[in-house]
């Protein structure tokens, strides 16, 4: 049962390529996201993958006359975290750093990159540093 719960987080290639599609172009009906996604898909195969994001918890949906208009019910943002999240679990036994360090050492994060992630983590740091002084305040 713990494999259940955990997979009802992730997202499939197909439900984030639907996902995608609804962040883009908003709420839509099944007729609108099958064109949009990659593939020549069945109408059916669509209805069913978003009926499964519907019970994930991923989208929600309104009927429109014989219709349902489906629209996300996460952010990108929040998905995007959870995947990466999930990944360094996985393949990075929990550390950032080493998934950090296999970008960097595989050449995927260049010079300007590590630049801007330096004055992030600086800010990060600084932000940090302000919430604990307002706490010790009386």
């Amino acid at each position: 049962m713990i494999g259940r719960g955990k997979a009802k987080l992730g997202l499939t290639p197909l439900e984030l390529e639907i996902m995608q599609v609804l962040w883009a172009a908003g709420p839509s009906t099944v007729a609108e996201v099958r064109p949009k996604l990659k593939g020549e898909l069945a109408y059916t195969t669509v209805q069913t993958m978003l009926n499964v994001l519907l019970r994930k918890g991923k989208v929600n949906r309104v009927q429109e006359g014989r219709a349902f208009r489906y629209r996300a019910a996460v952010n990108r943002k929040r998905a995007t975290g959870n995947a990466v999240e999930d990944l360094v679990r996985r393949m990075f036994g929990g550390s950032p750093e080493a998934l950090l360090m296999t970008m960097v050492e595989s050449r995927q994060i260049g010079k300007k990159e590590l630049e801007r992630l330096s004055e992030m983590v600086a800010a990060a740091e600084q932000e940090a540093a302000r919430q604990k002084e307002a706490k010790e305040r009386p």
